[in-house]
């Protein structure tokens, strides 16, 4: 869960919060993130509804019920359920209690990840997992480790299990200007494609957008890529053409200007 703030300041919200983390200033109301226990207690006393809480805590049973809700849709589309994230996979025992659920439901199940999580986590949810959608953004090792954080060492390691344990696989590479837009980059993960993943199905470039930047406004967290125009549709189809060569079942998609 998440706090989401657009408001402007009410005495009710500051007088719940046990920690003291509310505070009004000349701009408005901010949230002192370091205190916030996300205990709830503001959201609901706010009398404007301008403090709100954005997700909430599922047991295994309420999730089933609700994905029951669509089966008719899985049926008719022979289309499933996906957890995605964030990282699904921080909540790997959640998700050992839910996908053998789902399938015995008779759900299709895809599993989202960054492939960033100890082997472990990937291996025991395997047995209920019919496709991965698997994140590839930059192979260059120390690059990619300036731009996340981490290394892509054990993205690639567990990559490469997942397609000799001979899961489906979709592979999704972001396209995000200045960051992973480089032909060089793009021929780099086609030709792991090709070279290590033999049970990759597709190939998604996904084109940048910037329908993200709210979220970070509402989370008081800067948004580097504020001035980062979208990709126009000749760099994807540029980028798209360097995929196919190496990859055929490459597409892309995504807003464009």
């Amino acid at each position: 869960m998440w706090y989401a703030v657009r408001c402007l300041g009410a005495q009710d919200c500051l007088n719940t919060c046990p920690e003291k983390a509310l505070l009004l200033t000349p701009g408005g109301m901010e949230i002192d993130r370091q205190r916030c226990t996300l205990c709830g207690r503001c959201a609901k006393a706010c009398p404007a509804g301008a403090l709100e809480i954005i997700g909430r805590p599922f047991t295994s049973d309420e999730l089933l019920a609700e994905l029951l809700k669509d089966s008719v849709f899985y049926e008719t589309s022979g289309g499933g359920v996906t957890f995605s994230g964030g990282e699904p996979l921080m909540q790997a025992d959640f998700l050992t209690q839910m996908l053998p659920r789902c399938k015995k439901a008779g759900m299709h199940t895809a599993l989202d990840t960054s492939g960033a999580v100890a082997w472990e986590r990937l291996e025991a949810i395997l047995p209920w997992v019919d496709l991965v959608l698997f994140d590839l953004k930059i192979m260059d090792r120390e690059r990619h480790k300036r731009v996340t954080g981490v290394s892509n060492e054990i993205i690639l390691k567990n990559a490469g299990l997942l397609s000799a344990q001979r899961i489906p696989m979709w592979i999704r590479t972001p396209v995000i200007p200045g960051y992973t837009d480089e032909v060089e980059n793009i021929r780099a993960i086609g030709a792991f494609i090709r070279e290590a993943l033999p049970t990759v199905r597709r190939w998604d470039l996904l084109a940048y957008t910037n329908l993200g930047r709210p979220k970070y406004q509402r989370l008081d967290r800067p948004y580097l890529l504020e001035k980062t125009p979208l990709l126009t549709p000749g760099e994807m189809e540029s980028l798209h053409q360097a995929a196919v060569e190496l990859v055929p079942e490459a597409v892309w998609s995504g807003a464009t200007r």
